[in-house]
């Protein structure tokens, strides 16, 4: 199997042209991250504005179908990394990153894709902040499970995976504040959010899929990774959605619920996963490692928006209006209620029989 290319350390006249390009395709992405995390602030606003706080303690009340979503999360990705990674029989450091990949939480994707298929937006947003916080123990447990096979490898060159929590915190607080604010602003202008929703969504997903397809084009040398990982990356997301949403309609959930818990379990924080890769390994063991987080965000977007264009083309379908009547049809129901309206004129009412009684 054959990673994408390494760059070799020594200067040469191609390498300095390389080098350059390079540093100039961080440039871009540097600013990039910025309309980026603007996008994402203004949807996070405008999800906000949906959440009801009663339905938020609900679901922390009975929390049966949050434990399922649970279950997925960290049962049924780690598990399926496991097995993907086994079966395409990858080399330790792929396989790790693949395991890390699955053993992460659920990330603010899997709440944009929620909010743009009518989900339960309380419980997908309760799961994001649940699935993260018990992310501190599942984590390491779960690369304690799944890492023996490629143990061996960590006590010859590195450090096994370590969790970071410094991120997590992060994580939470970066998910929670906006959200915030936007519960705030629909307890305090209710008329207002409902604008704030439209625009919000509106220009925050446009400015996230521009800045997707070009931080995707600049990350050219991501997609010459070896095809395993590539096959990897598609499979994966598509077991988390499919096997979430099984479950959920086990379990007897709405369909609300069931797209909402299918979302959660296929949309992973792929930043978490990268950073635990960055903490925890080598330069040169690292090289054959990021690409699989990148590719595996890449294919969960994908898959998302293909979910939310099919949602979306039912739910116009499901309110298709009815197809006029022509002319024929106008005049006979036209004439029928006439008939009607006559029959009732004519047919004595109860006032009318009584008196006709009393004159007997």
């Amino acid at each position: 199997m054959e990673n994408f290319t390494n760059i070799p350390e020594h200067n040469t006249t191609g390498n300095v042209g390389f080098n350059q390009s390079n540093t100039d395709n961080e440039t871009l992405l540097d600013i990039i991250k910025i309309p980026f995390l603007v996008a994402l602030l203004l949807i996070m606003i405008s999800m906000g504005c949906t959440i009801e706080l009663k339905k938020l303690w609900a679901h922390l009340k009975k929390p049966w179908t949050l434990s399922v979503g649970m279950v997925c999360q960290f049962g049924v990705m780690p598990l399926s990394a496991f097995i993907l990674a086994t079966l395409f029989k990858l080399k330790p450091f792929p396989a790790i990153a693949v395991i890390i990949m699955g053993s992460c939480p659920g990330g603010i994707i899997s709440n944009v894709m929620s909010y743009w298929t009518d989900g339960d937006m309380d419980l997908s947003i309760t799961m994001t902040v649940c699935s993260t916080i018990l992310a501190i123990g599942f984590m390491p447990l779960n690369l304690y499970i799944y890492s023996p096979a490629w143990r061996s490898e960590f006590n010859n060159s590195s450090n096994e995976p370590q969790t970071p929590y410094k991120e997590i915190g992060i994580s939470l607080i970066t998910l929670i504040i906006p959200i915030s604010v936007g519960v705030f602003i629909a307890r305090k202008w209710p008329k207002q959010s409902k604008l704030i929703q439209k625009i919000g969504t509106g220009v925050g997903a446009l400015i996230l899929i521009v800045s997707a397809v070009v931080a995707t084009l600049l990350h050219k040398s991501k997609w010459s990774a070896d095809s395993t990982l590539l096959i990897i990356g598609v499979i994966n997301p598509l077991i988390g959605y499919t096997v979430g949403f099984i479950l959920a309609i086990a379990i007897r959930q709405s369909w609300t619920s069931c797209r909402t818990i299918a979302l959660e379990t296929g949309a992973q924080n792929g930043h978490l996963c990268t950073t635990i890769l960055t903490i925890s390994f080598k330069p040169d063991e690292r090289t054959s490692m990021f690409a699989y987080p990148f590719i595996y965000i890449c294919f969960q977007v994908l898959h998302g928006l293909l979910f939310v264009t099919a949602y979306q083309i039912y739910k116009k379908l499901k309110k298709r209006p009815a197809e006029p009547m022509d002319s024929t049809q106008s005049t006979r129901r036209g004439e029928e209620t006439n008939n009607s309206q006559r029959r009732e004129e004519n047919a004595p009412n109860d006032c009318t029989i009584s008196e006709m009684t009393e004159l007997i």
